[in-house]
């Protein structure tokens, strides 16, 4: 049996640039949606240790409307994220009434 020499290509890997850029951007997307998630459940436990009453209902419901609401700015495609902050304001205003 003859060995035949391996052969061996010349040519440059290409750059895509576009491809680059998209998982850049889902990169930061996710990044941001998990950090957004992060501070849900931070203010959701805040509830639940801290408050009296119906705390758990409340860290729970504010907890699974974050989450959904976080859900619908990342399929949406919004930069702002305004409704997911916007929501986790009110989130956090209400733990701190619930609280004091």
């Amino acid at each position: 049996m003859a060995h035949e020499p391996a052969s061996h290509s010349t040519a440059t890997p290409t750059f895509d640039m576009a491809n680059h850029r998209a998982t850049y951007e889902g990169f930061l997307r996710g990044s941001i949606a998990l950090a957004l998630a992060c501070a849900y459940i931070l203010v959701a436990l805040c509830m639940f240790a801290f408050g009296s009453g119906a705390t758990v209902f409340w860290g729970f419901a504010g907890l699974i409307l974050g989450l959904a609401v976080i859900t619908i700015d990342t399929v949406s495609g919004s930069r702002t994220w305004m409704l997911s902050i916007g929501l986790l304001v009110l989130f956090g205003l209400f733990t701190a009434m619930r609280v004091s």
